[in-house]
């Protein structure tokens, strides 16, 4: 009865949420935060964004033990998740840099969703699509 409700994830693939949610919302971070691009040597740019990335990984391995895991076996679930939680962990990690009330937060939770969808779609079947492309673009023979 207990399995039916709680996601039964090895420690594999509890290890393998974490490193996910760790570098998608870090990516995200980095992406949103005014002078990305002009500070991706910044130390103090990479704290923010490891932190942010930090918490939600956390926050996401701990989900992983309650019934709400189970969204991480659903694309569009999993995005949603990551989404806000990204948002959640970024709010917390630093103060807002755009106009209205967490706006940076949550452009950054999108942008992270943005990026988990992208990844279920290129990625999955062992990265089926990628392989493909790869296979038109450089012919073998």
């Amino acid at each position: 009865m207990l399995e039916t409700i709680m996601p039964a994830y090895t420690f594999k693939q509890r290890a393998w949420i974490f490193v996910q949610r760790f570098w998608q919302p870090t990516s995200a971070c980095m992406t949103c935060m005014p002078g990305s691009l002009g500070n991706v040597m910044s130390a103090a740019h990479w704290a923010l964004a490891l932190q942010t990335g930090l918490v939600t990984g956390v926050l996401a391995l701990a989900l992983s033990f309650t019934p709400i895991g189970r969204l991480y076996g659903n694309r569009w679930g999993n995005a949603l998740l990551v989404g806000a939680l990204t948002a959640f962990a970024d709010a917390w990690s630093h103060p807002n840099n755009y106009g209205f009330w967490h706006a940076e937060a949550l452009l950054t939770g999108l942008v992270s969703a943005l990026i988990v969808l992208a990844g279920s779609f290129l990625f999955e079947d062992r990265a089926r699509r990628l392989r493909a492309v790869w296979a038109r673009v450089r012919p073998t023979g």
